[in-house]
């Protein structure tokens, strides 16, 4: 999809490498303060962006990655759940936005904004009642982004202590956000 000078390509596998690279690049600069030492190492190349997770998560037929580039540069991705689990249940009604991530030299240039246009496509495309998305309780720029675009807050919880044991625990909350289509 091309709107105007931002373009998204749908991941394959042969972007596994290209995908975990930037995934690694954009999200060191907006969340270290969630991190006690050698956390932000943990969770960038161990627990969310090797290259083996992201191959695994692509063959996912309920997965779906996207790059972002402007110009010919990559300043972002997407990852969709094309149906959203919700206490360990398929909703297929729902479609989650896993991740969306800018670089944050190019958060100001309005990507964000066409990146949720490309979601509400996708969701569209779908056949989706509603989008839901989770957000740290900490990122208020995120928060005020979203809520601007009609999201609301329907649900909190904290990410698992036994599993996150080098974020630092008053960092750990997060909300679920949605937002209803029809």
């Amino acid at each position: 999809m091309n709107l105007g000078n931002v373009t998204f390509k749908k991941v394959d596998l042969i972007d596994a490498n290209s995908l975990s690279e930037l995934a690694k690049k954009i999200y060191i600069p907006h969340y270290p303060y969630l991190w006690n030492e050698g956390g932000v190492d943990w969770y960038i190349n161990e627990y969310a962006y090797p290259v083996e997770k992201i191959e695994h998560e692509i063959m996912d037929p309920n997965n779906i990655h996207f790059i972002v580039y402007q110009q010919s540069e990559a300043v972002g991705y997407l990852k969709i759940n094309i149906n959203a689990k919700a206490n360990g249940k398929i909703v297929e009604e729902v479609m989650e936005l896993e991740r969306i991530y800018i670089d944050i030299k190019k958060i100001q240039n309005n990507i964000g904004t066409i990146m949720m246009k490309h979601v509400l496509e996708v969701a569209k495309q779908h056949n989706k009642n509603s989008i839901q998305l989770k957000a740290m309780d900490s990122a208020e720029k995120a928060l005020s982004f979203y809520k601007k675009l009609g999201f609301e807050i329907v649900g909190e919880y904290n990410l698992p202590s036994e599993i996150f044991t080098l974020m630092k625990p008053q960092y750990r909350g997060m909300y679920i956000l949605k937002l209803d289509l029809i």
